[in-house]
Order: structure tokens, then C-alpha cells, then sequence
């Protein structure tokens, strides 16, 4: 399942739907937000005739063609427009690389086993370097991002992880993504160690340094194709600012959100350097 376009007006969108099945490929229509339509390309063996496809109709969507498709299927068709969303289990893994669902699962068993009152002895096994010796045990630099302290906790997590993430690796590969997640992790780990003690653990200061670098990336090198939308950009920005007021009354890794973020914007401005000297 592949998600080719947002469209506002479903009548045009259908007529292209009925055009394309009259050639065998089947694509779907599914509402989103504010008042937007997407379609969705059902097999991906297809996509690079449906874009092509795609690009003439968003250039003649009134082509006599598209018409005349939508009549040829009107008597076969049930309904006037096809509104079935794809499955979720589709939709995120159509938006995410391997590492991106890898991450995903991992800290999602985790929780499940964390429910399961195995609380004491996952947090001993994962919880972030504290007595001498749990320095050798390197797992414990990075593990502690997989550990969620409840349902809010973990699905806020998983949900950025999976926007930022998803992105980040279908178009840079799974190299960057795992590149930024393990520095990410291990910086803003050992800030919140330094400040508060070990008792923490989630993927937020990761996700923060995702924001930070396709933020960063999206300004020091928009040809690179990478960019956060600015709303994205103001909440996430927001919600720490909102931490470190004490808003929620709750605890919050506060210093593993901010330099979370500060490492994202570095790897961001090393990669918009480096980009740039290659190219002279």
C-alpha cells in the first residue's frame, strides 16, 4: 500500500480511481484531515505507472478519458465513491523502513511486559549505566530508550518515532536512522543521568533529536529533500518549553528533550557541511 497524493475535491479523485481500474490497477480513496482525500495505490508493483499516471491527471484532470472512465464503471460500481481506509498494519508499514517498525515493536513488547509486573527486572536490565561496572555492558547506553512508563507515555513516543523516523529512513535508508538513534540515545541519556540520575527511559530524547534534524537539515540544506513541517516544529517546541515549567505535573527527561534536540541539529549542520564540500 503506497500512498500517492492528497486531493480536495473526491470527484475528480474517483474519476481518476475508475480511469486507472479500467487499466487493472487499483487504487483507493480515504478522507483525511481537513477536508483532504488521499489515494492509495494498492500494490506497489504498479508505482511507477500510477505516477506517471497521476502527474497528467493533476495537469487535465477534465481529460475526456477520465470522464469517460467514470461512466464505463458507474453501473458495476456499489457505491458512488470508494471510502475504504487502508488497514492500519498497511498504512504504517507503508511509512516506515525496517529499523523504524524494528524500534517499534521492541518497545511495544516491552510495555506489554512492563504490564505484565515484569516492571523490576526489565528496568534492572535496561536502565542506563549507574554502579561500576554496568559501563561494560553496553547495551545499557542505548536500551533505556525502549523502556515506556505508561500508555501516553509510549504511544506519544512511538507515534513521533514513527512520523520522523518513517520519513527519515524511506529516503536517507536505515543506516542514518540507526546512526541517529544511537547518538541520540547515548547523548541524551547521559544529560539526564548527569542531571537527574538514571531513573528514566523512553524514546522522547530521540525523537527530539529527529525533530531537530530534519528540522536543521530542511534549512541548512532544502535541496536535500528533507524538512518538518513548521507546525510539527512549534508543538514539539512548545511541549518542552512546557516541561521544563513543570506544566503537567508529572515527571519528564527534560534534559534528554533538550539535548536530544541539541544533537539532531548537530548531526543536521555536520551533514549540510559535508553535503556542501562534496559538492565543490
Amino acid at each position: 500500500m503506497h500512498r500517492l497524493a492528497g486531493i480536495n475535491n473526491p470527484r475528480q479523485a474517483q474519476a481518476f480511481i475508475d480511469y486507472m481500474a479500467s487499466r487493472g490497477i487499483t487504487l483507493l480513496l480515504a478522507p483525511e484531515p481537513e477536508g483532504q482525500f488521499a489515494i492509495w495505490l494498492e500494490d506497489s508493483q504498479h508505482l511507477v505507472e500510477a505516477e506517471a499516471e497521476l502527474n497528467l491527471f493533476l495537469a487535465n484532470p477534465y481529460d475526456k478519458k477520465y470522464l469517460g472512465a467514470s461512466w464505463d464503471v458507474a453501473e458495476t460500481r456499489t457505491a458512488r465513491f470508494d471510502y475504504r481506509s487502508p488497514s492500519l498494519v498497511k498504512l504504517i508499514k507503508s511509512q516506515a523502513g525496517p529499523f523504524t517498525l524494528t524500534v517499534m515493536v521492541a518497545s511495544i513488547g516491552i510495555y506489554i511486559l512492563w504490564l505484565l509486573g515484569m516492571q523490576a527486572p526489565l528496568f534492572s536490565l535496561m536502565h542506563f549505566p549507574l554502579m561500576q561496572g554496568d559501563e561494560w555492558q553496553v547495551w545499557r547506553f542505548f536500551s533505556h530508550a525502549l523502556i515506556h512508563f505508561s500508555i501516553l507515555h509510549i504511544v506519544f513516543n512511538c507515534l513521533w518515532w514513527w512520523i520522523l523516523g518513517g520519513q527519515l529512513e524511506l529516503h536517507s535508508g536505515s543506516s542514518k536512522l540507526i546512526q541517529i538513534f544511537l547518538i541520540s540515545a547515548l547523548v541524551s541519556g547521559f544529560a539526564q543521568f548527569w542531571f537527574h540520575g538514571p531513573n528514566f527511559g523512553g524514546l522522547s530524547g530521540v525523537v527530539y533529536a529527529l525533530m531537530g534534524y530534519l528540522w536543521w537539515l530542511g534549512w541548512l540544506a532544502p535541496e536535500r529533500g528533507l524538512s518538518m513541517p513548521r507546525s510539527y516544529v512549534t508543538f514539539m517546541l512548545v511541549w518542552l518549553v512546557l516541561g521544563f515549567a513543570d506544566m503537567f505535573g508529572m515527571s519528564i527527561a527534560n534534559m534528554a528533550h533538550l539535548f536530544g534536540l541539541f544533537s539532531g541539529c548537530a548531526l543536521a549542520l555536520f551533514d549540510a557541511k559535508l553535503g556542501r564540500s562534496h559538492a565543490q
